[in-house]
């Protein structure tokens, strides 16, 4: 399942990464992911399922938080739910 949380919270700059990870975190322990928010029709083309209002209530056990800044700083966290 794909979620993104942009356009909920806007560009945060250098807070994006945490909050990014907060919101995992958060999603993981009430077991509702966010939902994707001004997504346009879903290509056909491309097998994912992203998040929204009808499939946001599942259980994950694991989840990635993905971070890409400017300049080629990224970083990747994993989760698992406790």
């Amino acid at each position: 399942m794909v979620s993104s949380t942009k356009a909920l919270t806007g560009h945060l700059l250098g807070a994006a990464g945490a909050i990014e990870a907060i919101m995992t975190i958060s999603a993981l322990h009430e077991g509702k992911l966010p939902i994707n928010v001004g997504d346009a029709e879903q290509d056909p083309e491309c097998p994912v399922t992203l998040v929204d209002a009808a499939n946001r209530d599942v259980e994950v056990d694991y989840a990635l938080s993905n971070s890409f800044g400017f300049g080629g700083h990224n970083a990747v966290l994993a989760f698992k739910r406790w």
